[in-house]
């Protein structure tokens, strides 16, 4: 029986799905924004960042049609290419990579209250006790399921749309010294392009999630349009001005030469609020198919307590580089679920073939691993393709996985007649 794709009771909008996945990028654009400004011109940086966000609504548009096409998430759909039992390496690593950015975000935002109160309040908490409290509300907002993000999502996004265009009109009516704003190094357009689609491309990777609650496919498109060709765009721009202004490559770096962190400082709360409640929603949902008997509230609560004992740690020099090593092993996921879409599933996802496919299908496995690899020699500079690395691995592993699909295919007709 094929999955129907009828809008159900509790489905959402374009727009609401917009808002929710705003929310969880908002605190990637705030942390390479500043980075990519310091380097770039505005002009150059605003044609890359088109050019990226481009790609990235494509993308998106795609993969959250897939999603409302299944009316499953990421980790159901790719039990399909990669079969049952394969597809829970995946999602081991999906589950890895989510909470591991569910960590480094809880730290994010005990820093920067910390330092909020410090500075405005005279007060010294101790940091764990803020990232905890912060845990505690990652958890209220996402234990609820999509309903309680939404809500979440519809509070806090425009409260940060309203901070980062404050910043924009303190950053254009400041006066920035003309050595300060000299740029200390020109970064190749094809690295900055790559750099705003790397930015967000995990998340672009398992857009299917949100895929699974809207509407219907007009809303799917809507969505990822919205998301990543419009409003993406124009945060990255917004981000990256203060960083171009000033040559410094955060945006608390960038507003203290500007005369002030405060709105800088509260931004960042309000998006690792937003962001957060967002990474919790995905890390339920794929730790639960490593955890099936456990309630998925459950499974909230307890990736917010290890989120508040893993994020009190002194985690961002060595987790970071972890972490952009896992993005690496992600977007190839993208290509091989777009690829089987295309090529086995256009008519509908019928569960019942699951049973009669193979547990493990090793040919989808050596076209993620061929396309892994070449993603990590192609952002090490060994060779450049497309000069965009998550690009190129997404592309290798859609070929990969036609090629290989098709050897398949022939192998077992020769073999039935």
């Amino acid at each position: 029986m094929s999955r129907a794709t009828e809008a159900t009771g509790n489905s959402a909008s374009g727009f609401q799905v917009a808002l929710i996945l705003l929310g969880i990028l908002v605190t990637p654009v705030v942390l390479a924004s500043s980075s990519l400004g310091s380097q770039l011109t505005l002009g150059t940086a605003a044609i890359a960042i088109a050019a990226g966000s481009i790609i990235l609504a494509l993308l998106a548009a795609i993969n959250i049609s897939i999603g409302e096409r299944a009316r499953m998430p990421t980790y159901g759909i790719v039990k399909y290419s990669f079969g049952r039992k394969g597809a829970v390496a995946i999602n081991i690593l999906m589950a890895i990579s989510l909470f591991g950015w569910i960590a480094v975000t809880a730290n994010t935002f005990g820093h920067s209250a910390h330092d909020l109160l410090a500075r405005q309040f005279g007060l010294e908490l101790p940091i764990p006790a803020i990232v905890t409290f912060g845990c505690v509300i990652f958890v209220a907002s996402t234990a609820f399921g999509f309903e309680a993000l939404g809500k979440v999502a519809r509070f806090a996004v425009p409260i940060i749309a309203l901070l980062m265009f404050y910043i924009l009109y303190l950053a254009l009516t400041s006066e920035v010294p003309p050595a300060i704003a000299e740029k200390v190094s020109d970064l190749s357009f094809g690295a900055a392009v790559s750099s705003i689609v790397g930015t967000i491309i995990v998340l672009v990777a398992t857009s299917p999630d949100f895929g699974a609650f809207v509407h219907n496919r007009k809303h799917a498109i809507i969505a990822g349009l919205l998301t990543f060709g419009v409003a993406y765009p124009v945060l990255f721009l917004v981000g990256a001005v203060p960083g171009s202004m000033t040559s410094q490559d955060s945006l608390l770096a960038a507003m203290a030469i500007i005369g002030t962190t405060l709105p800088a400082t509260i931004l960042l709360i309000f998006a690792c609020i937003t962001g957060n409640a967002g990474n919790m929603f995905q890390g339920t949902l794929v730790v639960s198919t490593l955890f099936s008997a456990f309630a998925k509230w459950k499974i909230t609560v307890a990736l917010g307590v290890l989120a508040a004992v893993v994020g009190s740690m002194d985690i961002m020099g060595w987790f970071i580089p972890f972490l952009l090593f896992l993005g690496i092993a992600t977007p190839p996921v993208c290509g091989i679920y777009i690829a089987d879409y295309l090529v086995n599933r256009r008519k509908g996802f019928d569960e019942a073939r699951l049973d009669s496919d193979a547990a493990i299908k090793p040919r989808t496995f050596v076209a993620w691993g061929v396309a892994s690899f070449v993603g990590f020699c192609t952002v090490n500079g060994w060779f450049t393709l497309s000069g965009i690395p998550s690009v190129d691995s997404i592309l290798v592993a859609f070929l990969g996985y036609v090629l290989l699909s098709r050897v398949g295919a022939g192998k077992s007709a020769a073999q039935t007649s």
